[in-house]
């Protein structure tokens, strides 16, 4: 989840100061009842949360609320601490990846009957799917990012593409248009593409048909030996082999920040995220104006390829002292006014399809055409533990790229540990 927080931070500060950060939960207070509300550091700018913090209050008179600002660090186990409270907080923040878990341990209020009344019919599936649970749901989309192509327009210009690529075949066809330009640069990299990037290598995976893993009743198996998995394992070997990387096979995009290796000027394009960009740009101010951005593309000429709608959900803890109060809150967060303003940050708004304030930037216009097409990975407590451990597919995929093994034997390999983690 920590990735996401980055996002928005670079399109809008947070100022800690305006708020209190502690471990304490509901209250009520001699003037009336009180409303704590815990959202994470990042993710929300200070502006739109000040605005809504005033107008719940002002439509409640008597009610205070207590907003209090988390960092991502820890937060799992702060939550799990104080979820299991006799004076839980009566709103919180949690990643997409995290709900499913405290749903399970019965730590939330289930949703369901109110997920009209918070703009259910504008949540994107992926987004909605992340907060659900054993056919219930748990928490309403808050926010989302996802990844796009950022590219360099000068060398787009000098190779002679006049157009981003439609198309997976059109997108090798401008890497060997780009090397064959900036043949003379010994740096040069048509695409910067770490080796364990595995939330691109998603994209590759679902665009073909594949999963990682599918769903039977309560019951989760792995698919990577799947002829559609390996698809996307193949295509990842050849976009690789193709772009000319020189980024390690046995890291992911942050060892190095592949921002830093973008601002050095030698690479034509990475896979990244909006705050990635603005760390390049950053680092290279002239990047401003030679940047651009568009979505992964897919094998299917015109469409873009599914991509991984990383964010946050919020939620009422089981033992809110204020449950229908944090329901009102919920309500006005997932309001036009309040969605609209996450997007002009440069977030995908969760309960809402107006994405219209992302299209001042490229990067923020291609993002929100690929959120449409957006996924989530499998909705299980027992999914944390393999993206945040040894996860199977950044060793599959060095494995394949180093040539250690084939793409039959690094799929079997991974297929056999998520399949027992899930099952375990």
């Amino acid at each position: 989840m920590k990735r996401w927080t980055k996002l928005v931070v670079g399109a809008a500060a947070v100022a800690l100061a305006t708020a209190g950060c502690g471990s304490g939960g509901g209250s009520s207070d001699a003037g009336g009842k009180t409303l704590t509300v815990w959202l994470m550091s990042g993710s929300a700018p200070t502006s739109l949360t000040d605005a809504l913090n005033k107008e719940f209050s002002d439509a409640h008179p008597g009610v205070k609320v207590d907003y209090r600002v988390q960092q991502w660090d820890g937060i799992q186990q702060k939550l799990t601490t104080a979820l299991t409270s006799n004076n839980p907080p009566d709103v919180i923040e949690l990643g997409n990846t995290q709900t499913a878990q405290f749903a399970e341990q019965g730590t939330l209020l289930d949703l369901s009957d109110s997920v009209n009344d918070l703009n259910g019919g504008q949540w994107l599936p992926a987004l909605k799917e992340s907060g659900t649970w054993d056919g219930k749901q748990y928490a309403m989309p808050f926010y989302a990012a996802n990844r796009t192509v950022i590219y360099r327009k000068d060398l787009f210009a000098k190779a002679g593409i006049t157009a981003p690529p439609a198309s997976n075949a059109e997108w090798l066809a401008d890497i060997d248009k780009l090397k064959a330009a900036n043949a003379t640069d010994p740096d040069f990299q048509a695409l910067y593409l770490p080796g364990q990037e595995w939330y691109t290598l998603l994209s590759f995976i679902w665009d073909a048909g594949g999963d990682v893993a599918k769903q039977s009743g309560k019951s989760w198996q792995a698919t990577l030996e799947a002829p559609e998995a390996k698809a996307g394992v193949a295509f990842y070997q050849q976009l690789v082999n193709a772009s000319g990387t020189r980024a390690p096979k046995d890291t992911d995009e942050a060892k190095p920040q592949q921002s830093d290796v973008f601002a050095q000027g030698h690479v034509a394009m990475m896979i990244g995220l909006p705050w990635e960009l603005a760390g390049a740009v950053k680092a290279n101010p002239q990047l401003s104006s030679q940047t651009g951005a568009f979505p992964i593309p897919s094998r299917t000429a015109g469409q873009a390829a599914p991509v991984f709608l990383g964010g946050s959900n919020v939620a009422i803890p089981a033992g809110s002292k204020n449950a229908d109060l944090a329901k009102q809150y919920l309500k006005l967060l997932s309001g036009a006014k309040y969605q609209s303003q996450l997007a002009r940050a440069g977030s995908v708004p969760g309960t809402s399809t107006d994405t219209s304030g992302l299209d001042a930037t490229e990067v923020g216009a291609a993002m929100a055409r690929a959120a449409r097409h957006g996924k989530v990975t499998p909705i299980t407590p027992k999914w944390g533990p393999i993206e945040s451990g040894e996860n199977p597919l950044k060793s599959m995929l060095t494995a394949v790229l180093t040539g250690q093994k084939s793409i039959d034997a690094a799929t079997a390999d991974a297929n056999r540990a998520i399949g027992q983690a899930l099952s375990g």
